[in-house]
């Protein structure tokens, strides 16, 4: 099995750009994939896609040179394993709050005897190679969300989990469960200072922190503030903000309200 190319970034000190995907699509996803992001999410939770469509999907981005991820819908153990064994190289699990919930999601990632995720990785040997039970453990990424403030309570305590890859912020939640009206690309101060915590657990603990951003500028200050992967906006925003643009550049009237908002 190649290594993972993304753990080859981090490990050369560079940060990692990630597409995502909600449209139910592989054309779609494959136009993602061909568009230079060293990784493309499919989601599960908030898309618009569920397994019989990954499926295709997964194959798209592998196919077009990317590393093919995935955020589930829950910290639920059967769609986790069916998406690696379906090729994902990557999972983001959603509102991860404590240790333990963080070592369940861990352990369905991994193999015996460092967790106890099933073994029938039925489209991953064939896309990866015969040894992928042995080289699974140091290629399949582990993300988990920070998005509530539970989970910035437990930061320090989450991301001490051995296996965990690192952590992935969800701002929406992060600011709502905060009490801050923002919903991307957050600017209130308490919100900014809970991102420099989880990115001072992260350091401390030699794992990886990531973020969604809603805008490439934002993207770049939190690189700046050391993350070192991040989402920008998702392929439906992309697409409705570049059809917006054709319109209006023609017209030289459309309404910027009619443009998408958010990070979603």
């Amino acid at each position: 099995m190649q290594p993972n190319t993304l753990n080859t970034l981090w490990s050369a000190d560079h940060y990692v750009v990630n597409g995502w995907c909600a449209i139910p699509s592989s054309w779609s996803a494959e136009l993602m994939a061909r568009a230079g992001w060293d990784s493309v999410t499919l989601d599960l939770q908030h898309g618009l896609l569920d397994y019989s469509q990954a499926l295709p999907m997964l194959q798209a981005i592998h196919l077009a040179g990317a590393v093919p991820m995935a955020r589930v819908p829950w910290n639920e153990p059967g769609i986790i394993m069916k998406l690696l064994d379906a090729g994902a190289l990557g999972i983001i699990c959603p509102m991860i709050n404590t240790r333990a919930e963080c070592e369940r999601f861990v352990g369905a990632c991994r193999y015996a005897p460092d967790g106890y995720r099933s073994f029938g990785p039925t489209r991953a040997r064939v896309a990866y190679g015969s040894d992928y039970e042995q080289a699974a453990a140091n290629n399949v990424l582990t993300f988990a969300m920070v998005e509530t403030a539970e989970a910035l309570a437990n930061v320090e305590a989450i991301v001490s989990v051995p296996g965990l890859t690192g952590v992935y912020v969800g701002p929406a939640d992060l600011s709502l469960s905060m009490g801050s009206p923002e919903r991307s690309d957050p600017t209130a101060p308490a919100v900014v200072a809970a991102l420099d915590a989880i990115v001072a657990a992260c350091q401390k603990h030699g794992v990886i922190a990531g973020i969604h951003c809603a805008s490439t500028d934002y993207a770049r200050k939190m690189i700046t503030k050391g993350f070192r992967l991040v989402t920008i906006s998702s392929d439906g925003n992309l697409l409705a903000s570049a059809a917006a643009a054709a319109v209006k550049a023609l017209r030289g009237n459309q309404p910027d309200e009619q443009r998408p908002t958010g990070i979603y």
